[in-house]
């Protein structure tokens, strides 16, 4: 193994219940007077959201909302969002909600400078220096779920409409300039949500700690992300306002999506077509993917799997770990494949050819072939 590596970290993070009180100090240390409040349709008439809003009110701090966003945010998104920024005269970005809401703030801000179409800075190579570092607005993020960890990302999941692919579009500058992790923001969050962005987390840590590639700070952040979900999430779904449980899902959040710089994998590689394709949840379709994805893998990862079940208290070794993902998976609601999930018919030939495009791809412990993925998916399609 060749130990050299690029890492990098998340950015100011404050974190705590009624830290929210704090945004439009943090918006005028870094430069905003008039930010564009980014969030999805079904946030924005939310009791959280009028109270964040309030906060920019009572600074006299000019702002407007933008809420034309997806479950799935797309390029038509993107677009609205940058004609919206641009007729505002807006000079930063306050991204706020789930993961859709997030990543299409961020990618607002990023493209607002920008002269060339979103795909040229896909995360493939070094095309992230196209971009002209100029005309990059700052952010802020706000999360509201526990599970994505897209607050301390440098990068926003975009679908492009026309060929349904979902596609990374990175640049280091799209890393929020501050971040407020604020419990109470989540705590009227579903049981469903709780669940799927939930488990998104535990995704992001499981496919971090098995990844081949050489971070062991991300190592150790995937796997005390790991407890924190096992340990939390089953609170926090059975009682949503449960601030400590929620505080904890929000700090595996962040562990899970910093981890993963060191690597995703087939988990993701197909949740990321399937999601684009049937307009499934992210985190749930994840969840749905990972006892399948979990033996597929078995040959490389049955001892580091181990390793992590120790640390969990789980016995069992590899098979135990994968008995507890197939039992917490049925405590929080998830379905058995699929099939189960709603998706009557899946175009094997088409995710199939899709996830292996995916960038996720190099970061699975097995090679992924058509032939294997196609098994894969198989087996995610009937749950095992």
């Amino acid at each position: 193994m060749p130990l050299q590596a690029n890492w990098s970290y998340p950015t100011d993070i404050r974190f705590g219940a009624g830290r929210i009180a704090e945004l439009a100090d943090l918006c005028q240390r870094h430069g905003m007077r008039n930010p564009l409040f980014v969030t999805d349709r079904g946030l924005v008439s939310n009791q959280v959201t009028a109270a964040t809003l309030a906060v920019l009110d009572q600074a006299g701090l000019a702002h407007a909302v933008f809420a034309d966003v997806d479950p799935n945010p797309n390029d038509h998104n993107l677009a609205a969002g940058l004609v919206a920024f641009a007729a505002g005269q807006h000079d930063g970005v306050i991204a706020f909600g789930g993961g859709s809401g997030l990543d299409l703030g961020k990618l607002i801000a990023f493209m607002a400078g920008q002269t060339r179409p979103v795909w040229d800075f896909e995360d493939v190579s070094d095309w992230w220096t196209r971009a002209s570092v100029d005309g990059i607005a700052p952010i802020i993020a706000v999360p509201t779920t526990a599970g994505t960890g897209s607050e301390v990302g440098r990068a926003g999941v975009l679908t492009q409409l026309d060929t349904a692919q979902k596609k990374i579009i990175f640049h280091p500058r799209m890393l929020a300039r501050a971040v407020i992790c604020d419990p109470a923001l989540t705590a009227g969050m579903p049981q469903a949500i709780t669940a799927g962005t939930g488990l998104d987390a535990f995704a992001h840590c499981v496919e971090a700690f098995c990844s081949p590639h050489y971070h062991p700070m991300s190592q150790g952040m995937a796997l005390e992300g790991m407890r924190l979900v096992k340990d939390n999430l089953p609170r926090a779904y059975a009682n949503g306002d449960d601030l400590e449980a929620r505080a904890h899902m929000m700090s595996a959040a962040i562990a899970g999506a910093t981890a993963f710089q060191k690597g995703l994998g087939a988990i993701h590689a197909l949740s990321h077509p399937i999601g684009a394709i049937y307009g499934t949840h992210h985190g749930t379709t994840n969840a749905v993917c990972m006892p399948a994805v979990l033996q597929f893998n078995r040959p490389a990862i049955e001892s580091v799997i181990a390793r992590a079940a120790d640390y969990l208290d789980i016995e069992g070794g590899f098979d135990g770990f994968c008995d507890f993902v197939d039992s917490f998976n049925a405590a929080l609601g998830i379905p058995s494949g699929l099939h189960a999930l709603g998706i009557e018919h899946v175009d094997v030939a088409r995710v199939v050819e899709a996830a292996l495009r995916d960038p996720s791809v190099g970061g699975n412990p097995l090679p992924m072939t058509v032939a294997n993925t196609t098994r894969l998916l198989e087996a995610c399609c009937q749950g095992g």
